[in-house]
């Protein structure tokens, strides 16, 4: 086992509310790992039919997540026998990647869509998801309850993680030039709905802290769609120094939920610029959002997409502040083909000029599968490239 992994763990006891104390044996490694992933992985054919029934009403809630919890106990088996660190599951009982996590909150509501949200060939047809009421948490998050399915599996070699939309994610969806005027009827001022939308997280986050997580990622395609001049105006209906303004607020938002949890949480965030069936939503270099981004985001680690000409290059790297890492999304999952080891490996060290070794991991550029639909490669594929990021990260970095 490598030395930088041994030296962050231990077992922790996690105080419970109400001053009752229940011992819980922590796994305190840390993400992210040298070769690491971003969280979704593509779901099984059996998966896809179980839902598809449920849906049909042919078998019901419990049995439904008697194929969830076999899928999902298959899949963590092959992240240890590829010999990673963390794991997850798959997002399989999810619908995407971003809105069921919405839906649990009090004042979320969803319906079928019949246009779709618009990607580069392709239409995700994903649920609309709107404001009915003030926003406020609900215990007992059902992502809560699936994080203690894969806390449960993890051994002495790895360590859970939990991915949710950002809270900037969160407050843009239902601030943006399609959905404000919905929100405002509710809400007198964007000024209180982020306020509610803080406070919403906070719960969520003391109470998945609460189940034994300490390895948070807050997924985020706000940033990965603002580094579009042309689209972060289209998606916010602001530009000139409104959208300077907006940007600087979503900033807020994820620090001010941040700065709210306990400090032996890592919460480390994903930017996305669309992964869709293989598909994508925007494009442009991070030059225009490094500053805010990189520069003045409280996160420990961030998740990269690097994997083609859509992300730019490393220079904007430079404005990462502190002791914050990169992960090098460098592995791309939205074609099967491997990449090519010596020209990742240079550009990792491309990437070595603007931030030390040290500070730099290797994953692929985003999920497997964003949303059920998943992209357009097989589950062999899929782990050959997992297999192609441990291999490359153990030549460049060794034990280190």
């Amino acid at each position: 086992m490598n030395s930088y992994y041994t030296d962050r763990k231990m077992s922790v006891i996690i105080r419970q509310n109400k001053g009752s104390r229940r011992k819980h044996k922590v796994s305190q490694l840390y993400t992210p790992f040298r070769y690491d992933f971003v969280g979704s992985f593509l779901r099984p054919e059996y998966l896809k039919k179980a839902r598809a029934d449920y849906e049909a009403g042919t078998i019901n809630a419990e049995e439904l997540k008697k194929t969830e919890d076999k899928a999902i106990t298959e899949l963590v088996a092959k992240q240890k026998e590829a010999g990673y660190h963390v794991i997850t599951d798959g997002e399989f009982r999810r619908a995407t990647w971003h809105l069921d996590f919405m839906w649990a909150f009090d004042g979320v509501g969803h319906s079928k869509t019949e246009t779709g949200l618009p990607f580069h060939g392709e239409d995700a047809m994903i649920d609309d998801t709107y404001v009915t009421g003030k926003i406020s948490y609900k215990k007992n998050h059902p992502f809560v309850e699936h994080f203690k399915y894969v806390k449960a599996l993890e051994d002495e070699n790895t360590v859970a993680k939990q991915t949710i939309p950002s809270p900037g994610q969160f407050y843009a969806y239902f601030t943006g030039a399609q959905l404000l005027a919905t929100t405002l009827k509710i809400y007198g001022s964007e000024e209180a709905f982020a306020d509610d939308v803080i406070k919403a997280y906070g719960e969520f986050v003391q109470e998945i802290y609460a189940a034994g997580c300490r390895n948070l990622q807050f997924d985020d395609c706000v940033w990965g769609g603002m580094v579009d001049a042309k689209m972060a105006t289209a998606l916010t209906g602001r530009n000139g120094q409104a959208l300077e303004d907006y940007k600087k607020r979503l900033l807020k938002l994820n620090n001010q939920v941040v700065a709210q949890a306990p400090e032996d949480l890592v919460i480390n965030t994903h930017v996305c610029r669309g992964n869709y069936h293989s598909t994508f939503f925007s494009s442009g270099a991070y030059d225009s959002v490094a500053d805010l981004l990189f520069g003045e985001e409280n996160v420990n680690a961030y998740y990269l997409e690097y994997d083609d000409k859509r992300s730019g290059g490393f220079a904007p790297l430079a404005k990462v502040s502190g002791d914050k890492k990169v992960v090098l999304g460098l592995i791309t999952t939205k074609i099967p083909q491997l990449e090519d080891k010596g020209k990742v490996i240079a550009r990792i060290h491309e990437a070595e000029k603007y931030v030390p070794l040290d500070r730099l991991y290797l994953s692929p550029q985003c999920g497997f599968a964003s949303c059920e639909i998943g992209n357009k490669l097989t589950e062999e594929e899929q782990w050959e490239k997992l297999k192609l990021v441990k291999e490359i990260a153990e030549e460049v970095w060794g034990d280190r």
